[in-house]
């Protein structure tokens, strides 16, 4: 055999020495210490394959066995190897010893470790091997006992097991196996993890485990994860069994050493390491691996330093085997023998593959006996590069024969909840019995007094206490409900046993009686270390309660839309284009016309004035407009200025009266005021709660939260008390809470943003088994909408909160809003008060003035003309004597009538009283024009206007012939009658003979005379009264005479119509007589003496 080697040695020197360009050829030794002959031959075999594989070894390299077959002392192995192997210069060596031969291994790695001579185990899974500080150069092709708690990860979640217990022994494989489990099982990303509820250990080689197995029985969790030995696993079987721990409530997850054990539950799990005893291909691996990693070596260095030869010899051949140490580590196999064959940091075989076997009970023959069954395994996918976990659930078969996975848990169908009185959550009032909490909606919740076993008798209701039936509904337990003894939700203080919970949540942490805590609990770090609280059931945030600044809309509301240089100069532009438009009116051409046609019409400054008010204050218009082109161009565009104004004006009124909030005391937290306290600023918060520990952890807020300290009160309504009475500025509270506190009391406002967000939560004892799925029930009754209806029934109150009243303020005006503007109508009522009471003051003081001189002026008048004619046949006569009787009634009458309106009517036509009234005489016949017997009434100013009334009523179209007085009949004069006179003073003498019979009644005008003063009535001739049309407007209307009654206001010309006289009689037979109407010229005495 070495004869052969030899020439193959020289013959492939003569080719380098030729060639010159490879690499010197080399010869590698590699040990191997086996167990038996078998093993031993398999060995030889397997190397040879290797050298002609075309692949492992380079083409300049050789690889020789060196084997040794040991079965003695750890000391024998040590000497044998120094003696055997490590003489023929080996540069690895692999162990292949059995499975419970881990001395052998040691003795081997600790020899060949002080020289660095890389050793690869086969079957020794130890976890003692994997420390590199005594075994230097170990590597192995199996893993370790503790690379199973991977395995268990991932098959705890494919079965849904979330929680666990784990028993082990506490030597080192057992703490491995822990370590690496909790390592594993920790969060992901994207994958939640596995707990472990409860570690117990034990030390090997008991007698009882019934301790340990009674404590975890004692626990809510059924899922237990046993690593132990083979001897201790049937003890602990044996317990479990004993204490009725092996039903159908609980799962069994053992190990490979535990499987072996007799008494193993029926229906537990456990793994198989595949391969684990076949030798061959775990040699096959480890001298591949070796192979490859001197194939590199042999690329990498021209001289390799040769491996020392004896146990004695000291040479320098650490570094290199480090470096093959390396090498060997870093090989990949993906097609070996047992699989993927790699290696992590520590030289344990990774990606090792696994069987997972179920425990199940056959029977044959009416005995029955458990057999392992392989239901699932662990392997590595080539395709994804990973390790990928197939079970068969269906063929699983748990404890109690059942074939669907157990919870995993025991649940308690009877929890004690605690909560705590919070408005509106958790609303609670004393009553005598719980027979008193009649409503669906209300539990009976006794309050704890502190004293064992004392309660005060309570009824509870509100939003929490909705959501606890609701989930005890959903989830059909019961529960007996306590409210909180203290009424504080807990703090975390030092005490002699270290830091310990108070309140509330001390009764849920660590060994408290409480199972579960119903009420507003905000979720924060702190307490969830000691607690467990489920998701938010409501999300909020922090914000600060503040008493709102009382609103009192000002007088002047009315005028918030303009500012006040806007105000005046609107008032100055209405005051200037009234007096533009008058100007504009009177220089117009169309005034200058009518004013020559003597209709001069123009708007006077007083009109102009209203016309530009009404304008702008939309109230219309019906005279007083501008008539010049220029006037009405400038007051459309007056128009358009104030449709724009009025406009923007309401827009804006609007804008003010609805969208004007109050003012607040403060902005919110980054307020001056609180980042920079002063003293007649006080706010706070309850002392213990989370708001309390928000401020506590935040360091920037460490001057606020000083302040604050010494102002916290011990409960939330304190608080808000506090701040309705005024005694605190603001209180920061959670903002569901104060939000709620804000709609109920209109005095209360919210202010700033909301800040530290948070949830309200359920608490939990840690590790309760209700956790999981309370959390699930409310995620699912927050997608349900179900706490929207709490919220609506509870929070918003359904609009029956004082929001309806704020928003009232907001949207829908009152008279608050508008207090000012009824202010100014009031102001306008009883500005007109005073000035109607001046005003009929001016128009009395004015119509006696005017009286007075219209009297003065008639005085006179009578003065000058009524005198006695002594030369008209010795006879006088005055006024206001003789018989009254036998005057003319209804002359008298329509005489009294006409004074009367005439005088009530200052614009009555002037001027044809003064003319008409004088006595003429018309050409010595003796006929005179008489006047009219009051002629104070008609006081004329001149005859032009006379001549311009006539003038306008003769030119006019639209005079009815209604309104044209009827000529009387033919009415007798008398001749030589003397004028009439009237005298201020009574006659002194009656008239000398009585007067004749009146004239008609139609003939009531000067021309018929007071038959006191007419002593001769003409006795031929007779004259017709012509008819005389007057002011018809003025002195028919007012005077009230109906039509065809004739009444002549002034005098009438009579003239001769040539036919007798007609006697007084006959004058009055004929009164009844009415004769057609015709118009006459009017003509002043002067016109027709020309």
């Amino acid at each position: 055999m070495w004869w052969w080697v030899w020439l193959v040695s020289v013959a492939a020197g003569a080719g380098s020495g030729v060639q010159g360009s490879l690499p010197p050829s080399r010869r590698f030794n590699i040990g191997g210490v086996l167990h038996d002959n078998d093993t031993e031959l398999h060995f030889t075999n397997a190397l040879k394959n290797i050298n002609f594989d075309g692949v492992s070894v380079a083409d300049q390299t050789t690889l020789y066995d060196v084997t040794l077959v040991h079965r003695g002392s750890p000391i024998a192995a040590a000497l044998h190897v120094c003696q055997t192997v490590i003489a023929q210069a080996v540069f690895a060596v692999v162990v292949a010893s059995s499975s419970d031969d881990s001395v052998t291994t040691a003795s081997v790695s600790y020899t060949c470790g002080f020289y660095h001579i890389p050793v690869i185990c086969t079957h020794s899974r130890d976890y003692i091997f994997s420390d590199k500080n005594i075994h230097v150069s170990l590597l192995r092709t199996v893993p370790p006992y503790s690379h199973q708690a991977d395995v268990w990860v991932r098959l705890l979640k494919l079965l849904g097991y979330r929680q666990v217990i784990v028993l082990h022994s506490t030597d080192t494989d057992g703490r491995a196996l822990l370590a690496r489990f909790q390592s594993a099982a920790r969060h992901s990303d994207n994958e939640k993890g596995v707990k472990v509820v409860t570690v117990m250990e034990f030390s090997p080689g008991q007698e009882s485990f019934v301790k340990e197995l009674t404590t975890i029985r004692e626990e809510l969790v059924k899922v237990v994860l046993l690593y132990a030995s083979e001897e201790d696993a049937e003890i602990i079987f044996h317990d479990a069994s004993y204490l009725n721990m092996t039903n159908e409530n609980y799962v069994w997850l053992v190990t490979e050493q535990a499987l072996r054990a007799r008494l193993v539950p029926v229906g537990a799990l456990g793994l198989q390491l595949k391969y684990a005893d076949d030798y061959n291909a775990h040699i096959i691996d480890s001298l591949r691996v070796v192979a490859l990693a001197l194939r590199r070596l042999h690329e990498a260095h021209e001289v390799i330093p040769e491996p020392p030869i004896s146990c004695d010899d000291e040479n320098s051949w650490d570094e290199t085997g480090r470096e093959l140490f390396s090498l060997i580590r870093g090989q990949v196999l993906t097609d070996g023998s047992t699989g993927k064959v790699a290696f992590d940091e520590h030289g344990d075989r990774t990606h090792a593959e696994y069987s997972v076997v179920n425990v199940q009970e056959r029977r044959q023959d009416h005995l029955a006996y458990r057999m392992p069954q392989v239901v699932g395994e662990f392997l590595y996918d080539a395709a994804s590069d990973e390790m990928v976990m197939q079970l068969n659930k269906s063929s699983i078969r748990w404890a109690g024969g059942l074939t669907e996975a157990p919870p995993g848990y025991f649940l308690p169908r009877h929890l004690k909840v605690l909560t705590i009185r919070e408005t509106p959550f958790v609303y609670a009032e004393a009553v005598k019995d719980e027979s008193q909490c009649s409503l669906h909606d209300e539990v009976f919740c006794p309050m704890l007094t502190g004293k064992e076993g004392e309660t005060r008798p309570m009824c509870c209701w509100g939003f929490c206490i909705d959501l606890l039936l609701t989930l005890a509904e959903k989830n059909a337990f019961s529960f007996s409900l306590f409210l909180a003894p203290d009424g504080q939700y807990g703090d975390l203080v030092e005490g002699p046993d270290g830091r310990n919970w108070t309140g509330m949540i001390g009764h849920l942490a660590g060994d408290g009686d409480a199972d579960m805590a119903v009420a507003p609990l905000t979720i924060n770090p702190q307490r969830s270390q000691d607690i467990h609280l489920t998701k938010p059931f409501k999300y909020q945030g922090i914000t600060i309660l503040v008493k709102r600044a009382p609103v009192v809309p000002a007088l002047v509301s009315i005028l918030q839309p303009f500012r006040g240089t806007l105000w005046l100069l609107l008032m100055a532009t209405v005051h200037v284009i009234a007096i533009l438009i008058w100007l504009l009116d009177r220089l117009s051409p169309v005034y200058s016309e009518d004013k020559q046609e003597g209709e001069s019409e123009a708007m006077a400054i007083s009109e102009s004035f209203w016309f530009s008010w009404s304008v702008i204050l939309n109230s219309g218009l019906s005279e007083g407009t501008p008539r010049g082109l220029s006037g009405r161009v400038l007051g459309i565009i007056w128009s358009g200025f104030t449709m724009i104004m009025v406009a923007s004006y309401t827009a804006n009124l609007a804008a003010f009266l609805v969208l004007d909030t109050p003012e607040t005391p403060i902005s919110g937290i980054n307020d001056p005021r609180l980042r920079n306290p002063v003293e007649n600023f006080s706010f706070a918060t309850v002392r213990g709660s989370a708001v309390d520990m928000f401020f506590r952890r935040k360091t920037e807020w460490a001057n606020m939260y000083r302040v604050m300290e010494a102002h916290d009160y011990r409960t939330v309504d304190e608080a808000v008390q506090a701040v309705r009475d005024g005694r605190l500025q603001a209180f920061i509270w959670e903002s569901s809470r104060l939000e709620y506190e804000a709609s109920m009391d209109c005095s209360l406002v919210t202010v700033g943003e909301l800040f530290g967000r948070s949830g309200y939560g359920i608490g939990l004892k840690k590790e309760s088994p209700w956790s999981e799925k309370i959390t699930l029930d409310i995620l699912d009754l927050h997608e349900r909408g179900y706490m929207e209806d709490l919220d609506k029934k509870w929070i918003w109150n359904e609009g029956e909160s004082c929001n309806v009243s704020d928003q009232e303020f907001s949207k829908r005006l009152g008279l608050k809003n508008l207090e000012g503007i009824f202010i100014l109508v009031a102001g306008g009522v009883l500005s007109g008060i005073p000035l109607i009471v001046m005003e009929l003051i001016y128009h009395r003081c004015r119509r006696r003035y005017e009286a007075a001189r219209s009297d003065g002026s008639s005085q006179q008048q009578r003065g000058s003309n009524c005198q006695v004619s002594e030369d008209r046949e010795g006879r006088g006569c005055c006024e206001g004597e003789g018989d009254d009787s036998l005057r003319n009634p209804l002359l008298a009458k329509k005489t009294t009538a006409v004074e009367n309106n005439v005088a009530a009517k200052p614009r009555s036509s002037p001027g044809r009283g003064a003319t008409l009234a004088n006595c003429v005489t018309d050409g010595g016949i003796g006929i005179g024009r008489h006047r009219y017997p009051h002629s104070h009434a008609h006081q004329w100013d001149s005859e032009e206007v006379l001549q311009e009334v006539e003038e306008r009523l003769l030119a006019s179209p639209h005079i009815p012939e209604e309104w044209w007085i009827l000529a009387p009949p033919t009415c007798p004069h008398y001749r030589d009658a003397p004028d009439p006179c009237y005298l201020e003073e009574p006659c002194h003498a009656p008239c000398p003979t009585p007067c004749p019979a009146p004239c008609l009644a139609d003939c009531d005008g000067p021309v018929c005379l007071d038959p006191r003063c007419v002593e001769n009535p003409a006795s031929s001739g007779n004259e017709d009264c012509t008819q005389f049309h007057v002011d018809v407007d003025l002195h028919v209307a007012e005077a009230g005479v109906e039509a065809g009654e004739a009444c002549v206001f002034g005098g009438c010309e009579c003239n001769s119509s040539g036919t007798s006289p007609a006697t007084p009689a006959a004058a009055g037979e004929g009164s009844n007589v009415s004769r057609p109407p015709h118009k006459v010229s009017l003509t002043t005495p002067g016109e027709r003496k020309q």
